[in-house]
């Protein structure tokens, strides 16, 4: 999301860069960093009280509001202030608007979409679930038409129409649906990657990372989201652009994230659409998992190198290093 690793730095890399030709631009970019910093803990505080107890929403409450409202002044200064002022000198920073401007919607629908993208939907029924072994209900006779007469009310007498309240947090953003405008960002956002930046560079394995989480959690397609993110990993593999050893290790964790992005989606768990915040994106920069390739700096798949291992003569690598010690 907006609270990703990848993409606070890159903020604050540009922030400092354009300081003096532009302070106006760079005191925008700095403000929407520092609101990335404090939507990252509160949006790890409500997945963690999700997990705790899904029925106790008064406590968290006004976590909610404060994520709504915080989400909703970064998408005012990157539609109003940031976009606006990108030149086309700077395609990093553009991509970068884009992808935080679907990031606040993305954060629109989870917590704030008319309906709701976490109801489950009922299954249908199949006749031949069961094959053969439900009940048999040919011989049951269709309803009888009504009587003819007069109007039937809707409601019993007495018993007024009941008003649906709406959402607690009504009064900061309008409750519509925000899954059509998400889509449309997140579309825009990844041409412009995929037109202007190489298939290894970190933001554009950051926006796919975030649309394919958007399509597995919100559009709820799982079969799009893993062709997404199979996709990204196969367009690092096969850049040829070089990078230095800061891009290389973003580009390796983000391609972690998608890995484990694509084994969350065949599991059907999902996971959190968070990278780098306690979710499946979770991974430090310490190093990541070995059942996942590491992409070189030559775009071909590779790792690290295994260290030789001394020993004494013996074939006990133990002793050799206590005698080494000596």
């Amino acid at each position: 999301m907006a609270t990703a690793d990848v993409d606070q730095k890159f903020l604050g890399q540009f922030a400092k860069r354009i300081n003096n030709s532009n302070p106006f631009l760079s005191s925008f970019l700095y403000k929407v960093l520092g609101l990335s910093v404090l939507l990252a803990k509160k949006l790890v505080r409500a997945r963690r009280l999700r997990k705790l107890d899904t029925t106790r929403d008064t406590k968290s409450l006004q976590l909610y509001h404060h994520i709504i409202w915080l989400s909703r002044e970064g998408l005012i200064m990157i539609e109003q202030f940031i976009i606006p002022m990108v030149s086309e000198n700077f395609i990093e920073l553009k991509i970068l608007s884009y992808k935080l401007r679907a990031s606040f919607y993305h954060i629109f629908v989870l917590f704030h979409n008319q309906p709701s993208v976490h109801q489950t939907a009922i299954p249908s029924f199949t006749p031949n679930a069961n094959k053969g072994k439900g009940a048999d209900r040919s011989s049951i006779a269709s309803s009888p038409k009504p009587f003819e007469g007069g109007p039937v009310q809707a409601l019993p007498p007495g018993l007024s129409p009941v008003s649906i309240p709406k959402p607690s947090a009504a009064f900061l953003l309008p409750v519509i649906d925000y899954i059509p405008a998400a889509t449309a960002c997140f579309t825009e956002a990844s041409a412009l990657a995929d037109a202007l930046l190489s298939g290894s560079h970190p933001i554009r394995l950051s926006v796919k990372f975030e649309y394919s989480a958007y399509m597995y959690d919100c559009l709820h397609d799982g079969e799009g989201s893993t062709k997404l993110a199979q996709q990204a990993i196969k367009d690092v593999y096969n850049a040829q652009e070089g990078m230095d050893d800061d891009q290389f290790e973003d580009a390796a964790i983000l391609v972690h994230d998608l890995g484990m992005r694509i084994k969350r989606n065949r599991s059907g768990s999902g996971g959190s659409s968070t990278p780098n915040l306690g979710g499946e994106g979770s991974t430090s920069r310490a190093g990541s998992s070995p059942s996942t390739p590491r992409p070189s700096k030559t775009g071909k798949v590779g790792g690290m190198p295994k260290l030789p291992v001394v020993t004494n003569g013996t074939g006990d690598p133990s002793r050799a290093s206590t005698e080494r010690l000596r």
